[in-house]
């Protein structure tokens, strides 16, 4: 069983971004709500999102700007800029048709203003939230290493090493699972294993390594996916789940592992096919 974990800091961060997005929100003030230096803060904040945390509230606020627009009174353009927090009305504009490719005074004028994919550095993420999961105790055996923003892009090597190993003695199902859990936050790092559901104590092969998650309730979330890059569609959902999907469930956050989940003919090249995250909530 995996213990003495540090408290997660993650849904905390995104919620307060989302309760204040349109006030003043800086590095310090965001490290303060995490409790660690704006150092460690933002190192341990990229490890898990993959972007800056600044970034993030950029891209929150303009995403709250598009759908502002979208409104039946949408909101002048001057204005809407500084609620974004930019310092010109002509930033605000760059930086929404560089996400947009339109510019917001021409979105904002059209009759029926059509849902536009970001042109952003990552795809766009198709999520919806399912039922709550309660599950029992199990135990998850796999390649698993520590990494922080410098060596994060490491973590799909993992999968080629647990396909090779398949099946693993005990092996319960053919579903796998990314399993992710805090590290030393002041160093910005995440444990990750790439896994099987196992049975029993059998002996592993060498490198592959045994955890015991403990019984919990989930929340569900499902990324349905589009048959094209599998990390990019990943890393566009998460800060969607955290920062969006979750707070506005109502549901609070209990730091232990979160699951990723992939059926057993999981193919990321199929178009339809899905990732279930599973984050762990109060009951």
């Amino acid at each position: 069983m995996i213990g003495n974990m540090e408290n997660d800091f993650l849904a905390n961060v995104l919620a307060h971004i989302e309760a204040h997005l349109f006030e003043p929100l800086t590095l310090a003030d965001l490290a303060a709500v995490a409790g660690l230096s704006p150092y460690h803060f933002s190192r341990a904040f990229t490890a898990r999102l993959g972007n800056s945390v600044m970034d993030h509230v950029r891209a929150r606020r303009l995403e709250a700007a598009y759908m502002r627009l979208s409104g039946s009174n949408p909101p002048e353009l001057i204005a809407l800029a500084f609620d974004c927090g930019f310092e010109s009305q002509e930033a605000f504009t760059r930086a929404f048709r560089r996400r947009y490719g339109i510019a917001p005074g021409q979105f904002k004028r059209s009759a029926q203003p059509r849902r536009i994919q970001a042109m952003s550095d990552t795809a766009t993420a198709n999520v919806r939230q399912l039922d709550n999961v309660k599950r029992g105790a199990f135990t998850i055996a796999g390649p698993r290493a520590v990494f922080d923003d410098d060596n994060k892009s490491g973590i799909p090597s993992l999968w080629p090493r647990l396909i090779r190993c398949l099946p693993l003695p005990g092996q319960a199902s053919k579903h796998t699972y990314g399993v992710c859990w805090a590290g030393d936050l002041k160093k910005g790092s995440i444990h990750y294993m790439a896994g099987v559901e196992v049975e029993g104590d059998a002996m592993l092969p060498d490198g592959i390594a045994r955890i015991a998650i403990a019984p919990q309730t989930y929340a569900v979330f499902r990324i349905t996916l589009d048959g094209g890059n599998l990390h990019e569609q990943m890393q566009a959902a998460m800060p969607l789940i955290w920062g969006e999907l979750l707070p506005k469930s109502g549901l609070k956050f209990v730091p232990a592992p979160d699951l990723e989940v992939y059926p057993g003919d999981f193919n990321p090249q199929v178009k339809g096919m899905h990732v279930d995250i599973y984050i762990p909530v109060e009951a």
